[in-house]
């Protein structure tokens, strides 16, 4: 299991919307005086940055992430797929999702060097397993998509998900494996669990909150494959390791592994950042996660704030440490949320790597300096990070910026500019939400932050 349901990556009310029953016909769907919504938008090309790591680094990373399991349990075989590896799709796929796994297939193919392929034969390697949310919800109530090894098909999981078939402790020739996406999901929730969960079932089987640039990371900040996941799966598929291999002996190959695939990384001073202590994880999750009251919210945002502070962390894990009692504020203390964001963008442009961090945060911003009717702050803190956005084929971060920028030129009197970028902002939605019920309600939810529009708060 790899996507949780806790929603870290909430800004104002949501980033993607809560499970509903509700269908809204497309044909019929409309945004009060803008008339039908515009098409659903795409991102067109990928544009990863290479990973600028040190090679003392990657090497530690590559052995943390093949050697232990989400939960910390060890690993004492290395494992992977022998290539040639195919996937297949079951189930009713929605129509994004065949044009996203395609894309995806072709950069394991040209980034990380995978020989992988889509197939229509049912006896593949990888079988993606399109399902209901709530299919997979009553199965892992936490996770909005999973990945098991030696199964083919739900019915094969549900039989054997009590016995160490479906243990990746027993695997170490990877040869048969199920993804269970949701099909009723918004096209970027279901693109994202495309890339993690793909990336899991070919690589890594554990996640480090130590990373900043990589979707191996249970933040969720990273949704799509970085050009340094690239890296960590080109070096699992490379010739001069094998299955079965013991940590010592990848830690051996390692060095020349990487002299050759990265050597950038010979320039890089090594950063040696401290490994995350469990504790901060869980309160992380007990603070953004689902079922938690406020006060117990509260209580975990402060204890992982605290043992930031304790290790003396100056990476986005102390951001992330303030981001998260922002969030947790934010309902019912909003300036003390809004101070919270503040030291988490201080610690954010202190820290490598956290342009995708800062513009979650500066979101955030933006929606009080609209409220408080400072329109130029707002189109300040929101225009540096659309190319970010972009970059990252986040088209529900996307369109939040667009919105609150169209709502910013509302106040400013630029009224034709901002119906422009609303609507260019809709498109986006429609992939990042999914149904028009839910970008209806991203919109009105910014539109109500408007002090024009009767808005009462940013929280």
């Amino acid at each position: 299991m790899r996507r949780l349901l806790f929603p870290v990556l909430m800004w104002l009310a949501s980033c993607m919307p809560a499970a509903t029953p509700e269908t809204a016909s497309r044909a019929a769907a409309s945004l009060g005086d803008l008339g039908p919504l515009p098409a659903m938008k795409t991102f067109p090309r990928t544009q990863p940055a290479p990973p600028a790591i040190s090679n003392t680094d990657l090497a530690r990373d590559v052995l943390d992430l093949a050697f232990a399991l989400e939960s910390g349990r060890p690993l004492e075989q290395f494992s992977r797929f022998e290539t040639p590896i195919t996937v297949t799709v079951q189930g009713e796929a929605p129509p994004t999702l065949l044009p996203d796994l395609d894309r995806l297939l072709a950069r394991l193919r040209g980034e990380a060097g995978i020989d992988i392929s889509r197939v229509e034969d049912a006896a593949s390697n990888i079988t993606l397993v399109a399902v209901p949310r709530d299919e997979i919800r009553r199965h892992l109530p936490q996770a909005a998509c999973f990945v098991v090894p030696n199964v083919s098909s739900l019915q094969e999981y549900l039989s054997a998900r009590h016995s160490r078939r479906v243990s990746w402790t027993g695997v170490t020739r990877r040869t048969r494996v199920a993804i269970f996406v949701p099909a009723d999901a918004a096209p970027q929730e279901l693109r994202d669990c495309l890339h993690e969960e793909i990336a899991q079932a070919l690589g890594p089987l554990n996640d480090l909150y130590r990373l900043g640039d990589s979707v191996f990371n249970d933040d969720n900040v990273h949704t799509v494959l970085t050009g340094y996941d690239m890296m960590v799966l080109r070096v699992f598929y490379d010739p001069a390791l094998r299955p079965g291999m013991r940590r010592d002996e990848v830690a051996v190959r390692l060095p020349s592994i990487l002299a050759r695939l990265n050597p950038e990384g010979r320039l890089h001073q090594a950063r040696r950042l401290p490994a995350t202590p469990p504790d901060w994880g869980a309160s992380v999750q007990t603070a953004l996660g689902p079922g938690t009251g406020p006060e117990a919210r509260r209580r975990a945002a402060a204890m992982a704030l605290g043992i930031a502070e304790r290790e003396g962390w100056r990476d986005h894990r102390l951001g992330f440490s303030h981001y998260a009692m922002g969030r947790v504020l934010q309902g019912s203390e909003p300036e003390a949320a809004r101070r919270a964001f503040l030291r988490a963008k201080y610690a954010f442009k202190h820290a490598p790597g956290t342009a995708l961090h800062l513009a979650y945060v500066d979101a955030q911003l933006a929606a009080y300096e609209i409220n408080a009717n400072r329109p130029e702050a707002a189109l300040a803190l929101t225009a540096p990070h659309l190319e970010t956005a972009m970059r990252h084929e986040n088209a529900a971060l996307l369109s939040t910026l667009l919105l609150l920028r169209s709502e910013a030129l509302d106040l400013v009197g630029r009224a034709s500019e901002s119906r422009r970028l609303k609507l260019d902002s809709l498109g986006w939605a429609r992939y990042g939400f999914g149904p028009d019920w839910a970008v209806g309600a991203k919109a009105r939810e910014i539109g109500s932050l408007n002090p024009l529009k009767g808005g009462r708060g940013a929280g």
